[in-house]
C-alpha cells in the first residue's frame, strides 16, 4: 500500500554511439544503488521539458535538447507512487557528474544486465530489443 504521496519525474534517455547515459542513485536517497536515466522531479509549474534541462544542468553540468515522449508510466512504490516520462534528448556538451553521482555509457545490449528501478522495466526490454 502506498502512503498517497505522487510525484511526476522526467528522464533523459540520451544514445550515443549505441550506448545510452546512465547514472547510479547515490546513497541515501530513494532507490539508492540502482542505475538509472538521468532526470528528476517536475517542481510546481514546470513543464517536462524544463525539468529536463534544470535536472541535467544540476546533475551533469550539461545542456540538452528535449525530443520525444519515448515511454510515460505510473509506478506505485511503497513509500509513493512516481509517473515517469522518458524523453529522447541530445547532449550539448560532454556530461560531468556534479552530485557524487556514478555515470557511464552503457551498450544496449547490456541495459538487461543492470539493476533499474521497478518502474523502467519496460522501457529496457524495448530498448534491449532495439525499438
Amino acid at each position: 500500500m502506498t502512503s498517497g504521496v505522487s510525484i511526476v519525474v522526467v528522464a533523459a534517455v540520451v544514445e550515443r554511439d549505441g550506448c545510452f547515459l546512465l547514472t547510479l542513485r547515490p546513497r541515501g536517497t530513494h532507490l539508492e544503488g540502482l542505475w538509472e536515466f538521468p532526470g528528476g522531479k517536475c517542481e510546481p509549474g514546470e513543464t517536462h521539458a524544463d525539468a529536463l534541462v534544470r535536472e541535467m544542468r544540476e546533475e551533469l553540468d550539461v545542456d540538452i535538447r528535449v525530443g520525444g515522449l519515448v515511454h510515460a508510466v505510473s509506478h506505485a512504490y511503497p513509500e509513493r507512487t512516481v509517473a515517469l516520462h522518458f524523453y529522447a534528448c541530445a547532449l550539448l556538451g560532454d556530461p560531468a557528474p556534479m552530485l557524487g553521482q556514478q555515470m557511464r555509457w552503457v551498450p544496449r545490449h547490456e541495459l538487461a544486465a543492470l539493476p533499474f528501478p521497478d518502474a523502467d522495466a519496460d522501457l529496457i526490454t524495448r530498448l534491449v530489443a532495439g525499438a
